[in-house]
């Protein structure tokens, strides 16, 4: 019988490309998880700095309302009045449209952001806005928003003014890639910063896109008449926030 020749084992060697493309994909997937896991915990522990500011705010807004009203009542106790602070902050909202409008008028309401019907913007109160306003009294309506229709208006009609372009505020990342430079990194900085009319107040007005508001549920009562004369232009002061929830 005839024995059998063993097999001689050929030893299988991977070709020089391939170990150097394993190797190399090894490392970009490495990367590519380290960064996913570097991204992760940054955005973890933003997101927890967020909710500490929004809560130092809310407590913020709580003592700022107790003080008001312990104001109030000391002074009715003493047979006395308070009055509180002059607002500094106006929010305007355009009522007319383009029909026989001065060209000066317009150029001031460019200026004012409030380039289209139902437009409306926050203005910061000193001399020169003051101006402003009145040389266009009678194409707007104006007065002073309270906080929770400040946070109303840019939670729900809030866009952004990137590069000349009208960008929706979906998340905290957009304000914080512009506006993170000086402090505000999320949408409740944002409001803060309206709200209080704080230093980086212009940076964070400017950021904002003019709000477009609808129609007011109801109607107008009369365009051509002031709001002290039973018609729609002119100061509201604090009744200007009615106005605006009709219209958000």
């Amino acid at each position: 019988m005839s024995q059998k020749k063993p097999q001689m084992q050929v030893e299988q060697k991977v070709p020089e490309n391939i170990v150097k493309k394993n190797a190399r994909d090894t490392k970009l997937r490495e990367a590519v998880a380290k960064r996913r896991t570097e991204r992760l915990a940054a955005n973890k522990t933003r997101r927890a700095q967020w909710e500490k500011n929004a809560q130092a705010y809310d407590n913020e807004y709580k003592a700022a309302d107790k003080s008001l009203v312990d104001s109030l009542r000391k002074a009715k106790s003493e047979g006395g009045f308070y009055v509180p602070a002059e607002s500094k902050l106006i929010l305007v909202v355009r009522i007319r449209g383009i029909n026989t409008l001065n060209p000066q008028v317009r150029q001031t309401l460019r200026l004012l952001k409030l380039r289209q019907l139902h437009n409306a913007a926050f203005v910061r109160v000193n001399k020169a806005t003051i101006e402003m306003i009145r040389k266009v009294e009678p194409y707007v309506t104006y007065g002073y928003p309270s906080r929770a229709v400040i946070k109303n208006l840019i939670y729900k009609r809030g866009y952004a003014k990137i590069n000349g372009q009208r960008i929706p505020l979906t998340n905290n990342n957009i304000i914080e890639q512009q506006l993170g430079k000086v402090g505000i990194h999320s949408i409740e900085d944002l409001v803060h910063e309206i709200v209080t009319v704080g230093a980086h107040f212009k940076e964070a007005n400017r950021f904002l896109w003019a709000f477009k508001l609808r129609g007011p549920r109801g109607g107008f009562i009369a365009k051509r008449r002031s709001f002290i004369n039973q018609g729609d232009w002119g100061n509201r002061e604090d009744l200007i926030n009615d106005l605006v929830k009709r219209m958000i």
